[in-house]
């Protein structure tokens, strides 16, 4: 039997946290600076640690105009702050909540960047790592993160994206492009039970590219969004395969 995590982004105001949190097992809490705030942090903690599912600080660039989609260049030091600052606040408000927090995945426009060029992967996850050394890293797959990932020696799961359409070097095709975000639930059910069953992420081509898939990503602020992860999950356990946390 095949293990696999399922994980969605919240904390973020825009979806429903509440019935999310009863379908996926990870749970990647906004911290503030692309969306969200203390209030909702703990609240979303709570309610995640209720529900048994493991709690991850979702750090990205400060660009809550933008939702933090939008590609920024900062020094070295500078981009480290923003990661200590979040992850620490992710990590403080996880054991008011009464849990601890568990992982660590970076948002938007930070996590394609970072996809792409290692070393800011490894500035953002050895900042991360100051902060609490013992957090898995959940990287996307196949890419500089996860190539970072392995450079450190660090725990790490290898994420892929159920509403999300892949270019040919295995990230993300851009949401300015058509196809790039997907809404049929039943589509991406099937074609996430493609991916694991090979063992590749399928572009938008059909090319596979050989990966190690540990968690699967349904974001919380697409349309649909509650009813996609419900059918994924359902899809994945008559597969014979076991949702549980990273």
């Amino acid at each position: 039997m095949r293990r696999v995590d399922l994980n969605a982004d919240m904390g973020e105001g825009m979806g429903d946290d509440a019935a999310m949190l009863g379908i996926v097992t990870s749970a990647n809490v906004a911290c503030g600076f692309h969306a969200g705030d203390p209030d909702t942090m703990l609240r979303t903690m709570r309610l995640a640690v209720e529900k048994g599912v493991g709690i991850g600080a979702h750090p990205g660039f400060a660009d809550l105009e933008g939702f933090g989609r939008r590609r920024m260049v900062l020094p070295p030091e500078s981009l480290a702050n923003l990661i200590r600052y979040q992850v620490g606040a992710g990590a403080a408000m996880a054991k008011a909540a009464g849990g601890r927090l568990r992982h660590v995945k970076l948002h938007g426009a930070m996590s394609n960047m970072a996809a792409t060029d290692r070393t800011m992967a490894l500035t953002c996850y050895r900042a991360a790592l100051e902060v609490q050394g013992d957090l898995i890293l959940m990287v996307q797959a196949a890419t500089e993160m996860e190539r970072a990932a392995v450079e450190l020696g660090a725990a790490y799961a290898a994420e892929i994206f159920a509403d999300r359409a892949y270019e040919e070097d295995g990230t993300l095709l851009d949401r300015s492009k058509p196809g790039a975000v997907l809404h049929d639930g039943a589509e991406a059910a099937r074609r996430i039970a493609a991916m694991i069953a090979e063992g590749a992420i399928i572009t938008a081509s059909g090319k596979r590219i050989p990966s190690r898939i540990d968690t699967i990503c349904v974001h919380g602020d697409t349309p649909g969004a509650v009813a996609m992860a419900r059918e994924l999950r359902a899809v994945l356990e008559k597969g014979g395969d076991r949702v549980a946390g990273i």
